[in-house]
């Protein structure tokens, strides 16, 4: 078996308002998703920045980049993807999933409940004719090398996707820690012995040294976390 491929696509950016941040200030964010090329087909994690909400958009003031142009600009296209995993179902991790009609989305059970139960994201990026959803409880190994693997934190339904190689693991981690820097603070924790129980790690963490992640990707930070 051929090492995978991953991809990093550019779907925009917005800006995450001063009180939101924890800063006081306002931060522009990246709007990334990552398209992984496997023996097996093609994986979509994540789909981008929704619409449909004017008062989400005057909120986050979005740039939206189409899914298509960013599957274009490596070689692939809507049609080519086999599966799509969601981290989680806010409108800026699942706004593609409408161009995918009919193509599985794999999602935790407590994530897609949460987001049909309303007042969570942009309700017609969940519910929308011809969308498949394939729902998870906990971890899965969806082809060889390929684990969906909870992390919740942000969402209490987060999941991420660990796509192992023969040069070692690499997590692609949506949203689980929002910048690189803030999960190599939480994995140096871990690894210097600090109880889980202070909160300064999430237990996940020790999942993710099992399976041998030596570098993390992110939904919302172009850096990248290595070992």
């Amino acid at each position: 078996m051929s090492d995978p491929v991953i991809h990093r696509l550019d779907l925009g950016h917005f800006v995450r308002p001063a009180s939101e941040t924890g800063t006081g200030l306002a931060r522009v964010e990246a709007a990334l998703a990552y398209l992984v090329h496997h023996d097996r087909g093609l994986l979509l994690f994540d789909s981008g920045l929704g619409e449909g909400s004017p008062e989400t958009d005057a909120h986050y003031r979005p740039v939206r980049r189409s899914l298509d142009a960013a599957l274009s600009a490596v070689g692939a296209t809507a049609e080519d993807i086999a599966l799509v995993i969601n981290s989680h179902l806010h409108f800026d991790h699942c706004g593609g999933n409408p161009a995918l009609v009919g193509c599985p989305v794999l999602v935790q059970a407590t994530e897609l409940a949460a987001a049909r139960a309303g007042d969570y994201t942009i309700d017609a990026l969940v519910t929308f004719p011809g969308a498949v959803y394939e729902q998870l409880d906990g971890e899965a190994e969806l082809w060889p090398g390929v684990w969906v693997v909870p992390t919740p934190g942000h969402t209490a339904g987060h999941q991420s996707l660990v796509v192992e190689g023969s040069g070692g693991a690499t997590l692609l981690a949506g949203q689980a820690y929002d910048f690189a820097s803030e999960y190599a603070c939480a994995d140096l924790a871990r690894r210097t012995g600090v109880p889980a129980a202070e909160g300064l790690w999430r237990p996940w963490l020790a999942r993710m040294a099992e399976l041998g992640v030596d570098r993390a990707l992110f939904a919302h930070d172009h850096a990248v976390w290595t070992s």
